[in-house]
Formats: C-alpha cells, sequence, structure tokens
C-alpha cells in the first residue's frame, strides 16, 4: 500500500489521483516535496515512506515529474540556441541542471556507470531526447491552424439548407438542426466549406443524417455515422470513432488513406490529411465522437525544388501557408530542417502550457514508412491515449510531417497497461522509431488487440523471417537418402537437388509459419522476455540522465525462464510437432543473435548480427564468418562474409511478378550464400576475404531500392560503430565482443547509391570510411569498374588465353553472349571482342542473326550503355530476328513459332544455334543447372557450345559445369574469370589507406571542373595490368593442372582458391612475417610499383593497418606459390620455393621473377 504522512487531515483530489496512480502498481522511486514521482521502476520492494510537507496541487506535481521526464533538445544545441528559438516556447527551468544531476541519486542500485565518453552525434537523428533535462513548452493552446474566415458561409448555410429541403428526404422540422449541427458542432474549419460545393455539403448532411435513420432499426440503438466521397483531388471521411479504441472490423478509413493518398505521395502528387475529433459525444450513454477526415492534394509554389531545399516559400503546399500561424511554420520549418539534414525519422514532442496535451511530431522522408499513419493511432492506443487532431504536411523537397494533438482517454484510471500520459509519452516516442522501421508487421492484429506489445509483435515479425529462410526443412530422412545416393552419379545428383528444392518450398511455407506463431501470443510473451533479458541495456553510466522505461520496468517485474523451462513450455502448450518446430526455432534466434540494433533509439531498420554457427554443414559446408539479417517495411537483407576482413559487392533483388518474389524469397539467403563463397575464391589474389550483401525488394516495393538500400547501410552501421549521442545511438548489448568493418562494393541495382553510402559513413563517423565502399564515383576517389572495364579484362584473358592454346583465329568464332550492351560486364565484351556474335541475350529480349551481328551497331549500343531493343533491325540479315520480352504469338524466319516473349528470352541459351564460344555476363543464379543442362549435350554426349567462360556470377551450377566439362567443354567458372573486378577493388582501397586525406584528394580524386590527377590515370593503367596478369597466372596454372590431372577445371579453380587461401591464414600465423628483409622484399613486390615510388615504402607501412599488410604479405605468397607449384604441392615444394625466393632476395634484392609466375 502506499503510505503518505502529511500535516493536513486530507489529501487533495491530486493526490488521491496519485495514490490510485500507485495502487494500480506504477513505480515510484523520487521522493519530491512530501510526493513520491513515478520515474523508476517498481523492484517489488515496499515503496519507501514519503517525508511531511504541504500539499501541492497537480499542475506543481506534474511539473515536477516533466522535470524529470520530458525531453530535451539535441543535446548538440546549446542553451543560448534555446533561448534563441522564435516559437515560443518557455526556457529551460532554472533549477533544472541541479535536478538532473540529482536525481540519478533516486535511480535502483543496479544502475552504475559503464561508460563516461560518450559524446553527442554530429548527426543527431531526432531532436528530442527521452530523459532529457530541459523541457519544450507550447504556450500557445491553439492548434496553429487558423482557416482563413470564408465570408459566404452564413449564405452558404440558406442554400444548404434549401437544397436538402428540395430532396425531401430530412423532415422539415429537423433540417435547420442538422445543418446548424454540421456548420458549428463538428468543429470542421471554413476551408471546407470554401473548397466544397452547396451539392457536395448536402449530400454529406444526409449521408450522415440516414446513419442516425439506421440506428433506429438496430436492436441496440447503436449509433454508427460512416462517410466517404472520395474526388479527384480530395477525399472526405467521417466515422464513429471510440477515443482510445481500434477497430479490426470497421471501415478502416486511416488504412485507406495511407494505401491510397499517403504511402505514394511524392512532389509530383502529393496529398495532405487533416483529422480530428468532435468536441461532443454523439449520446448520454456513448463515448463514441465523430471523427473527420479531410484529404487534400497539394499545391507546391515550387513543385520540383531540390530534395536539400528548405525554404517554406517555395516547399510548401499553399494550403498549409494560408492556414498556419507564424509559430507553427517555425516549428514545422526545424522538423523539416532536421530531415534534410538526416536519415530516418526526426521525432520531437511538445507540452502544451497548462493542459496534459502533448504534441507529437515526427518528419520523414516520403514513402519511406507505409503504412505509418494508421500504425501510430494503434499505437498510442495501446497505451490509453487519443488524439484530438492530427495533420500530414506534405513538402515538395520529400519531405512528409506529421503532427498528432495527444491527450488521455480518461484522467484518473490509470492501469500498468495504461500509464499516465506523462510517463506514457516517453514509451510512444521510443516506439515510434521501432514502428517506422515496420509500421505493418504480420502481427498486427494482436497489437490493436491488445494481445501483444508493439516490441513484442515487430519481434515475432522478424523472427518468422528468420524461420522461414532457416527453419531445417530436409530432416533425418534427406540425410539418410544423401548417404544412400553416389553424389558423383548425375542422375543421382539431380534426384538429390530436387528433393531438396522440394522440401524447401513445401514442407513449412512463409503463410503456414504466421499462422502457427500467431496461435500462441502466450508463448510469443515468454520467447520475446529472453531475447529481451539479453539484450536490452539495463545498466547505464552514472553521468547519463537514463530513466528507465516501460520495457524496463516489465523486464524487471516478469519472470525470464530458463532455455529448458522454455523449451517444456513450449511443448507443453503446442499442438503438434510442427508447431513444436517452429515456436523453438524462436530459441535458435534468440541464442545465436549477438548484436541488434532492436533497443536504439533512433534506427531507421531492424538488423540483427548473428553467429552463423547455427547453419548446417550438410548444407553450407563452408563455415562463415559473420552474418547479418536486415529487416526494414521495404525489403529484407542479408550480408555474408567468411573472414573477418573480407569484400563484396551489394545487390539489390527485383521481383517481376509475384511468383518471381516467392522463388526469391525461397533461393535468397542460398544465393547470398553461394555469391559469398564465389567471392571467397575469386579473392585469393587480394588481402581480403568473400562476402556478399543481397538486398530482396517486397513485392509491393519494387520502386524503392535506394530507400531499401539506405535503410539497410544506415542499419549495418548501427552495428559497426561505437555509441557517440545518447539518447539517440545509445550503448548495446554486444556479444561479438570486438570491433567489425565490413568492406563493400556495387552490384546488381546498387552501382548508382555507392557515393551515397560513402559519404553517409562519413557523416555517421566511420573512421573507415573512405574504404567501406569500392566502386565511388572518381570524384571521392573510386575506380569504377564499368568505366575501364575491370572485370571484363579478366574475363577477356581467359577468352583470349583458350584461343591462344588452341591457335584459333578470334575473328572466325560464333559467339553468344547473356548480358547485354546496356551492363558493365555484356559492354565491354562487346568493346573487347573480334568474335562474330550471332546471339545476344540481355533484359529486354533476344537478338540474333546466324551471318553474324552488325559489329560496328553493337559497339553503338555499347558505348550508349542500351538494351538490344534499341538494335537498328535494318542491320539485321533475312535469317536474323529480335524478340522483345513483352512481344508474343510470333513466327521467325526459320518458322519457328515463338507464343511468350518472356519464356523465349528466359530459355534461348539452352538452344542449340552452332556457337563455338559462350559468354553469360547477365542473367539469374544456376540458370544453367542439372534439371535443364541436358539441353546443352548431344544424342552422341558432347557438349554443343566446345568454349564456355563464365563471366556471370553463379551462372552455371557447379554440378552443371562438372557435366559439360564431362561433355568436353572447355569450361571456366566464374571464381576464376571475374575476378577483375575485386582486385581492382582492392587496389583502390589500398590507395585510400595509403594517402592521407589531403594527398589523396589531390591524387586520386577528379576535380569538380572533370581535371584528372595524372597519378589517377596511370594508377588506373597499372591496376588494369595487374588484372591481366593475375588472370593469365590462374589460367596458366589451371590449364597446366587439367593436362596433368585431367580433373575438370571447374574443380581444378575450387582446388586453387582453397589452397591458397588456407596457405594465406597458415602464412599470417607463421613468423615470416618478422623477417624484415622478406616482408619488405614481398611488399615492395605485391604492391603497385606506382604507389611505392609516389609514397615510399616506409611511409605505406606507416599508415596502412599492419592486419591488413599482413594480409598482402600472406596472400601475394601463398598465390604466387600456388600458381607456380600447383594446388596440391607437398610442404617440401613450399620449402623449396622459399628457399629459392630468399636466396634471390640475398643476390638481388628482389623477386620480379615470382611476381609473373616464373
Amino acid at each position: 500500500m502506499f503510505h503518505c504522512h502529511l500535516k493536513h487531515p486530507a489529501p487533495s483530489a491530486e493526490e488521491r489521483d496519485y495514490v490510485e496512480l500507485r495502487a494500480a502498481g506504477w513505480p515510484a522511486a523520487v521522493q519530491k516535496d512530501g510526493l513520491e514521482l513515478v520515474t523508476a521502476p517498481l523492484l517489488n520492494t515496499a515503496p519507501s515512506r514519503p517525508s511531511e510537507s504541504h500539499s501541492h496541487h497537480l499542475n506543481e506535481f506534474l511539473n515536477n515529474l516533466l522535470t524529470l521526464l520530458l525531453p530535451c533538445r539535441s543535446r548538440g544545441r546549446s542553451v543560448e540556441e534555446e533561448e534563441e528559438d522564435e516559437v515560443p516556447l518557455e526556457k529551460p527551468v532554472a533549477d533544472m541542471p541541479a535536478m538532473a544531476s540529482s536525481h540519478r541519486n533516486f535511480l535502483p542500485p543496479t544502475l552504475t556507470s559503464q561508460d563516461e565518453s560518450r559524446h553527442p552525434s554530429p548527426s543527431p537523428f531526432h531532436l528530442s531526447i527521452p530523459g532529457g533535462t530541459q523541457r519544450r513548452i507550447i504556450t500557445d493552446t491553439s492548434s496553429g491552424y487558423v482557416a482563413p474566415k470564408f465570408e459566404g458561409k452564413e449564405k452558404q448555410m440558406e442554400a444548404v439548407i434549401g437544397t436538402i429541403e428540395q430532396s425531401g428526404f430530412i423532415p422539415a422540422g429537423f433540417i435547420d438542426d442538422e445543418v446548424e449541427w454540421f456548420y458549428t458542432r463538428l468543429g470542421i474549419d471554413d476551408m471546407y466549406f470554401k473548397s466544397e460545393s452547396v451539392e457536395t455539403i448536402a449530400n454529406h448532411i444526409l449521408a450522415l443524417y440516414a446513419g442516425k435513420v439506421a440506428a433506429f432499426s438496430r436492436a441496440d440503438k447503436k449509433l454508427e455515422i460512416r462517410l466517404d466521397r472520395e474526388a479527384v483531388d480530395h477525399a472526405v471521411y467521417i466515422d464513429t470513432s471510440t477515443p482510445g479504441v481500434s477497430v479490426l472490423n470497421g471501415p478502416q478509413y486511416e488504412q485507406r488513406i495511407d494505401e491510397k493518398y499517403l504511402n505514394d505521395s511524392h512532389p509530383g502528387k502529393a496529398y495532405r490529411v487533416e483529422t480530428f475529433r468532435s468536441n461532443e459525444s454523439l449520446g448520454a450513454d456513448s463515448a463514441a465522437q465523430l471523427r473527420c477526415y479531410f484529404v487534400y492534394q497539394c499545391q507546391f509554389e515550387d513543385p520540383s525544388p531540390s530534395e536539400n531545399e528548405t525554404d517554406f516559400t517555395k516547399i510548401a503546399d499553399k494550403t498549409f501557408l494560408e492556414k498556419t500561424s507564424e509559430n507553427t511554420k517555425k516549428l514545422y520549418a526545424d522538423i523539416v530542417q532536421a530531415v534534410v539534414e538526416r536519415t530516418g525519422p526526426v521525432i520531437e514532442m511538445f507540452e502544451v502550457q497548462g493542459t496534459r496535451e502533448k504534441r507529437l511530431i515526427i518528419g520523414y522522408r516520403q514513402r519511406s514508412a507505409k503504412g505509418l499513419f494508421s500504425a501510430m493511432s494503434d499505437l498510442y492506443h495501446y497505451y490509453g491515449v487519443t488524439s484530438a487532431r492530427k495533420y500530414v504536411e506534405q513538402f515538395s523537397n520529400g519531405v512528409t510531417v506529421m503532427s498528432l494533438y495527444l491527450r488521455p482517454i480518461s484522467v484518473n484510471a490509470y492501469t500498468q497497461k495504461h500509464p499516465p500520459i506523462e510517463a506514457s509519452i516517453h514509451q510512444i516516442m521510443k516506439e515510434v522509431s521501432l514502428l517506422y522501421c515496420i509500421p505493418q508487421n504480420s502481427f498486427q492484429k494482436h497489437f490493436i488487440r491488445g494481445d501483444l506489445s508493439l516490441q513484442e509483435t515487430i519481434y515475432a515479425h522478424c523472427v518468422s523471417i528468420f524461420i522461414t529462410h532457416f527453419l531445417n526443412r530436409l530432416g533425418a530422412e534427406y540425410t539418410s537418402l544423401l548417404g544412400l545416393l553416389d553424389t558423383n552419379n548425375n542422375a543421382h545428383t539431380e534426384v538429390l537437388t530436387k528433393i531438396k528444392r522440394r522440401l524447401r518450398q513445401e514442407t513449412f511455407t512463409a503463410e503456414y509459419i504466421t499462422e502457427i506463431i500467431a496461435g500462441y501470443p502466450q508463448l510469443v510473451r515468454a520467447l520475446y522476455l529472453q531475447f529481451a533479458n539479453a539484450h536490452y541495456v539495463q545498466t547505464r553510466g552514472e553521468n547519463d540522465d537514463f530513466i528507465p522505461t516501460l520495457s524496463y520496468q516489465r523486464l524487471r517485474q516478469d519472470p525470464v525462464l530458463k532455455p529448458d523451462d522454455l523449451v517444456n513450455h513450449i511443448r507443453t502448450t503446442v499442438a503438434n510437432d510442427h508447431q513444436a518446430t517452429v515456436m523453438e526455432s524462436f530459441q535458435l534466434f534468440n541464442n545465436h543473435v549477438l548484436k541488434t540494433n532492436f533497443y536504439t533509439p533512433t534506427k531507421v531498420a531492424l538488423s540483427f548480427r548473428f553467429n552463423p554457427a547455427f547453419l548446417p554443414p550438410l548444407e553450407y559446408p563452408q563455415p562463415l564468418y559473420g552474418m547479418f539479417l536486415v529487416i526494414g517495411s521495404e525489403f529484407r537483407g542479408f550480408h555474408l562474409r567468411f573472414r573477418d576482413i573480407a569484400r563484396g559487392g551489394i545487390r539489390i533483388v527485383k521481383s517481376r511478378n509475384h511468383e518471381a518474389y516467392s522463388i526469391n524469397v525461397r533461393s535468397m539467403f542460398d544465393e547470398n550464400y553461394n555469391l559469398a563463397n564465389t567471392q571467397q575464391r575469386k579473392n585469393k589474389d587480394i588481402p581480403e576475404g568473400g562476402s556478399k550483401g543481397v538486398v530482396l525488394l517486397d513485392y509491393n516495393s519494387q520502386d524503392k531500392a535506394t530507400q531499401a538500400f539506405q535503410k539497410y547501410i544506415d542499419s549495418v552501421l548501427d552495428l559497426l560503430l561505437p555509441p557517440t549521442s545518447p539518447g539517440i545511438k545509445d550503448p548495446i548489448v554486444d556479444l561479438h565482443g570486438k570491433p567489425e568493418i565490413l568492406f563493400m562494393g556495387p552490384d546488381e541495382n546498387t552501382a548508382n547509391l555507392v557515393d551515397w553510402a560513402t559519404e553517409h559513413a562519413r557523416i555517421r563517423g566511420a573512421p573507415w570510411w573512405k574504404s567501406f565502399f569500392t566502386g565511388k564515383s572518381p570524384r571521392l576517389g573510386g575506380i569504377p569498374h564499368d568505366e575501364y572495364g575491370m572485370t571484363s579484362l579478366s574475363v577477356r584473358e581467359f577468352v583470349l588465353g583458350i584461343y591462344r592454346k588452341l591457335k584459333i583465329d578470334p575473328s572466325q568464332v560464333r559467339k553468344m553472349q547473356t548480358g547485354g550492351p546496356d551492363g558493365d560486364l555484356g559492354s565491354n565484351e562487346i568493346l573487347l571482342s573480334n568474335e562474330k556474335y550471332v546471339a545476344i541475350v540481355d533484359g529486354s529480349g533476344v537478338l540474333v542473326d546466324p551471318n553474324g551481328l552488325d559489329q560496328q551497331e553493337l559497339i553503338r549500343l555499347a558505348k550508349n550503355r542500351v538494351m538490344i531493343s534499341e538494335f537498328d533491325t535494318s542491320k539485321l540479315s533475312k535469317q536474323g530476328y529480335r524478340v522483345l520480352v513483352d512481344e508474343s504469338k510470333i513466327k521467325l524466319p526459320n518458322g519457328e513459332y515463338v507464343p511468350n516473349g518472356t519464356i523465349f528470352r528466359n530459355t534461348f541459351h539452352l538452344k542449340d544455334i552452332g556457337v563455338d564460344t559462350f559468354t553469360p555476363c547477365g542473367g539469374r543464379p544456376e540458370a544453367i543447372e542439372m534439371g535443364n543442362v541436358g539441353k546443352l549435350i548431344d544424342e552422341d554426349g558432347k557438349s554443343r557450345i566446345p568454349y564456355i567462360v563464365e563471366g556471370a556470377n553463379l551462372f552455371i551450377s557447379q554440378d552443371a559445369k562438372i557435366r559439360l566439362e564431362k561433355a568436353g567443354a572447355i569450361l571456366f567458372k566464374d571464381a576464376s574469370a571475374n575476378k577483375g573486378g575485386v582486385t581492382s577493388s582492392s587496389l583502390e582501397v589500398l590507395a585510400s589507406l595509403s594517402f592521407d586525406d589531403a594527398s589523396f584528394i589531390e591524387n586520386m580524386c577528379i576535380k569538380e571542373d572533370g581535371t584528372t590527377p595524372d597519378f589517377y590515370r596511370q594508377y588506373v593503367k597499372e591496376v588494369q595490368n595487374i588484372i591481366k596478369n593475375n588472370a593469365r597466372l590462374e589460367f596458366e596454372a589451371i590449364w597446366a593442372e587439367h593436362e596433368r590431372t585431367g580433373r575438370p577445371r571447374s574443380l581444378i579453380s575450387d582446388d586453387l582458391s582453397y589452397a591458397i587461401t588456407n596457405l594465406d591464414e597458415e602464412l599470417q600465423k607463421t613468423t615470416l612475417w618478422n623477417d624484415v628483409a622478406l616482408r619488405r622484399t614481398v611488399l615492395g613486390a605485391a604492391l603497385p610499383n606506382l604507389l611505392v615510388k609516389k609514397l615510399g615504402l616506409d611511409t605505406i607501412v606507416g599508415r596502412v593497418p599492419e592486419g591488413y599488410l599482413k594480409a598482402i604479405f600472406g596472400s601475394y605468397l601463398a598465390s604466387r606459390f600456388v600458381y607456380k607449384c600447383g594446388p596440391s604441392s607437398s610442404p617440401l615444394a613450399f620449402y623449396s620455393f622459399m628457399t629459392t625466393l630468399t636466396k634471390n632476395i640475398n643476390e638481388n634484392g628482389t623477386i620480379n621473377s615470382l611476381a609473373n609466375g616464373a
């Protein structure tokens, strides 16, 4: 019980309210003027007895409470800057600093100082910080919106009355009352009446009256009024609404507004929304009121400014400028400015002086938070809060600002679920960021009904995605079958592959997994507590003004079950084994998450760093070093790497239709793993291991690649960078326990986003921002692969190597290529080639000419980087043709009938058209696999295509490659052929690490006037030569090993990769690095000559991290040894190799012959 000893004989009404709050279970920790303030969690201890004091009024009590709870401006702003605000806000209370320092003494003893080194972020994500010690108070209690007075309102009312009289639907005696009620009692402002016609207003009143009449026919006499009217440029919705209640089976007007108007608002066509609640209830026995929504298409002063423009006279809607007060404009201007400067939502809260109303303002980029408007209602309803008014304003620079006028549903009815708004507003603010990440999750109904909290539903949503990808569906039976069949038998392998694919696709679908989880909210709650107990930061530094959240309080009150108890709880709750398998997978998720941004105050998507040890070795034989999963409102994405220091591209996968999306979801992780594994093998010549990132756009978000990429990158950075801004980027629980750096590069659909990622990493304070992404534009020191043909150079060396070994004249070779002149690989392959092209397949269709495609026309397309759809068909021979994907029912010159252009394009590479060389430079992974490779083998068991060089990653599955080689094809796989791009990227990074900032800008960055530094030009040429040399070394090694052993070249490629990477790792563990002469000589040979001449070896060694130099040392020695002596060479061979090497160093001081593979 709550005990309060006061001098006055009876407590005041305000004190009685507080007694009710404590009796409901709300905690108390701070004693202030004789009253305990709600600032600390309930620790299952008896409440302390306050000292005797005079009674105080509620306003003073709330003021003291707000002193400790309400947010402040960003710590980056000074008090002087606060005082300069033009918005009529009160200055910080004078005694605030003293209170801020003293209130920590009241925190539970478990909250001790852990970190005193955090500083404000140079780019905070929002202005207010929950738990801060400064208050932002609006002294103007009006809404801040004042519609210009409509002088013709009275005359219009008379006209409306006349129109309704003529209709005859409302009895004459009621018409005046109904019109007067509509005009004066609903709170509709004059802008509506000025904008709408007399007929439209009369129809709205008739519709509302009809709802009243309909209530008489109901048994419960319940009045439900619903009106929706939609025009081309505006809409009106009016609904019966009980404050604080979300209705699942109602008209869902807010979801409709989201879907029809807000989700896809953009500067070219944006909509603003005004919504408010009537002041009166609909009846004496009803709590329901009318909720009105008005949607208007925006009319901007400047419809197409820069996205960084912040001049309100240019970017604001004309109606907004006309209706809002100057103070409101200033307030919105601050929010818009912050959105322009930062990534993610800007969240701000204001008190309204003299009231308990809170104004929550959220700013964000348009189209970045689908469904947020309606989801916000569910959020504040969950905490017993309702809104009096809501506004959504759009700006032509691409910013959306949502303003919510929040108030408690009831003044006195406090419960643990519905705390006073002074406490709950901070939890709402924290959860806005979580809601922004995923506004509509798979378990939203549980949240609306109150069965699960927002955190629990979004946690369940994330785990359901994890389960979709990682639930082991093959089972013991598949393992047994694998042991019985011969994996070297192509027929057996084909059967196993089909069974594996079928089991993965059909055993546990995403819908089935969601259905199971939805049936057990009580298990979700228990499993979430296990997750939260591990990752919610429960102690803060004593210099941090941490205020325990409702989440923290709950975590301290509810028991967290031990793992074994959780398993027993699951198995005694579920109905069958399938349900147990799904629910127990939650623990797999919980046990392997090493760190997450789930509890970071501001975020744009949810990221999880996993220990990948749970992956079954049978399916993923090469163990991963690191694994990230990122989930946003438009996408899901992985990042996988095989070594701590690793490099690989980030690709965005789009889906042409729903079926393609379903296939992409099922294959996403395997594709990512295989791509990273391929990268690991092709990175054999460079210090970085292999990695890859794959971002899959949701089916309804195919046009949001940029937003998805930015959220993906920012959320990964959350887990790589230390926290620097309390209340914005707080510490996270890091079970990995050591710093991590990821090196990334461009891939499919991300080439134009690399500059943003580089500059964003710099803005977020990443010390390694220059090397974070390769492939950036030359102005940032990047070396574009496509412009200089870096990847194509290595592919071309393998093609030329075949011709050289077999003494073939390239001009007589008939060639087919997938990946057209619009792509990096495809365009450069065309520009470098002199074979006779007879077929090219790209995203637009198929181009064929048995007599040879016009070379000059292909070069024109390649230089312009356009698809074959722009090929001049007048330059085709009579036997030539072009079939585009959107064409159908076509008859080819040879008489063949093509019913569907897309199907023809997707399968054309399997046709026998009489080609000698095939270079896949684009296309989906495993376009050739065991199920269709037979089409490339003739009746005599011979490959229809003699020479294949795989430029595109994973275009041919490994087992299909081996089958083609057994059928006589000379085939070089992707990991060997297309490694030129990664070599260029690695040397780009080396330059960024070697130069200081000033020298880097001088020597590696293209100037604004387009001037290219001489060093840059020469360095690019040396990089190209290194790429070609490395490709020749590997080609010769594979050719020689095949001649010696007869082993398939695809397997030899893997053998080389494994031998080099394994030897590299072993060398880095030896003492060879300590041999200074050897170290300097190897580095001198491994590093680009131009860089060494420019800076000197000592300077490079002094600037480049030692771990990176060791990786260069090891990879160079290992690759040169394996290329020279073969992948299965003995330790004795390495001893001989090193002996010769040391002798050359002692005699000549160089190892130049080693660099050339001699």
